[in-house]
Parts: structure tokens; sequence; C-alpha cells
């Protein structure tokens, strides 16, 4: 059984959590850490014979085509993730079309291959934005990775199916990031801070949990900016942001070198495009 591997290529500046201590005006004044820390991915990934999906801002597309080059060189699947990791809920419908129409844009020109798959930045479709999916259909896009069926003061879409399935408007696949049942609750396992902050032995038992109980294919994510250790601790933010963030930044990559190794991997249009939708 095979899981979907993705990152989502945002500097550590670009995080919604510090939307509000740094503008985005002030991001081509900063240094972007994002470039290393996704070769160093690629590195990896390569180590292990594994590929995954990029799910990469246009913004830093523009400003550093060669790396895109290379994920796709590397045999990785590039997708959006919006050009600026601007919230879908920020956006009406006509916003939200200009800003896929143009990622996908910048990606396929760079790229020189067709962009298939969206997520969108912080997990932000929900019940609030039913035009989201129809328009990503309508946009040439064939899947979606954009709900994370959990209950977060950032994020969430509890009641959303936990495999992926169909949008009934659209028709659209959507694929949610992995969580596993307990005690009647969905419990976040499919990366991000969870991965920093669950002991791996955790990781480990969801992911064996949905593939061998659930027969299921698993949904992992990550950022580049998690294996940065030396990147900046930002002055002004909340003592909740700066623990979400910066939590065991020192373990993460012995950690993801373990996950690599434990499970099979592949892209996200490998694994679910064409296949059978669990319902």
């Amino acid at each position: 059984m095979r899981n979907a591997l993705s990152v989502d290529v945002e500097d550590y500046f670009q995080v919604s959590a510090f939307e509000d201590v740094i503008s985005r005006k002030d991001w081509d004044s900063r240094p972007l850490r994002v470039i290393n820390s996704t070769y160093r991915l690629i590195e990896l990934f390569e180590q292990f014979d594994v590929k995954a999906t990029f799910f990469t801002l246009g913004w830093v597309a523009e400003r550093s085509p060669e790396l895109i080059r290379a994920i796709v060189e590397s045999g990785h699947e590039i997708a959006s993730h919006g050009y600026d990791h601007t919230r879908v809920t920020k956006f009406d419908s006509s916003k939200f079309r200009e800003d896929v129409v143009r990622t996908k844009k910048t990606l396929e020109d760079i790229s020189g291959v067709q962009v298939s798959g969206y997520r969108a930045p912080t997990f932000s479709i929900d019940i609030s934005t039913p035009w989201a999916l129809p328009l990503l259909l309508e946009t040439g896009h064939r899947y979606s990775s954009s709900v994370y069926p959990v209950k977060h003061d950032l994020y969430g879409s509890v009641g959303t199916q936990r495999f992926p399935y169909e949008d009934k408007e659209s028709g659209l696949l959507e694929i949610p990031v992995s969580t596993v049942q307990l005690l009647g609750r969905n419990v976040p396992c499919g990366g991000g801070g969870y991965f920093r902050l669950y002991p791996y032995a955790f990781t480990r038992w969801c992911f064996r949990r949905i593939n061998e109980r659930e027969a299921g294919n698993g949904v992992f994510y990550m950022h580049p900016w998690e294996i940065d250790v030396e990147q900046p601790r930002l002055p002004g933010i909340s003592l909740k942001s700066r623990f979400r963030h910066y939590i065991n930044l020192g373990n993460t990559e012995k950690r993801l070198r373990r996950l690599l190794a434990d499970f099979s991997w592949g892209r996200m249009d490998e694994i679910f495009l064409g296949g059978a939708i669990r319902s």
C-alpha cells in the first residue's frame, strides 16, 4: 500500500500564523531560505528512491524558476499552492479564479509540464467557499488536497470524509490529509506540526492503521522550513504560534528519514488519479 508524500513549498515567513507580523510587501527583502531547504528534500527523497508532489507557491516559482525545473527533472510532481499563500476564505470567487489561473500558468510555463493538483493555503477550502472546487475544475485542475477533516483554530472541515472523494457539485477529486478515528474523533496524523509534536511511534501507528486496517492510502505533508533549524526566530509572535512553528525542528529530518524507510511513498497524481475512489 503506497502513501502520498507531499511538500508545501513556502518559506518560513509566509505561513499564515505570521501574516500579522510580516507584511507581504517586506517578503522580497528577506533571503529565500526555502530554496536550499527544498533542494535538501529533493536529495533526501533521492536517497530513499521516492517521488513526491510539491505544492508550490507561484511567488516562489517566479523567484526561483531553476528550483521548479529541478523538482520536475528529479521526477516529482509540481502542483499549485496558490500564488502568495492567501487563504481561499479571503477571496471572492472572481479573485480566487484569478489566483489559481495565474499560479497554474506560472508553474506550467516554468516547468514545461501540466499542473493537475491544487492545495489551498492553510487548508482553507470549507463550507464558506462552495465555489472553490467547481472553479478548480473549470480552470483545468484534476484534483484538490485542500481539506483537513479536523477541528483546528486556523483550519478544518469537521464532518467531511477522511478518504478521497468526488465533490458532489463539481465532480472534482478531493484528497484529504490523513487522520485516524479515535474515540469518535478524527485525530490529525498527516504531517506538519503534528509530525513534530507527536512521538514518531504514534505517526507510524497511524499510517499502519490506515494502510492495514482501513486499506487506505495515507496522505502526508510537510514544509521545507521544517528542516531549516537555523531559520530566524521572529519577535512579536504569540506564544502559541511560536510553539507550533518552532517545536522539534531539530528532529524533523531524523523522523522523516524513519518515515521514508518505514512506508512506501509516491506522488499524489500517480496514486490517486484514475484509481478507485473511496466513498
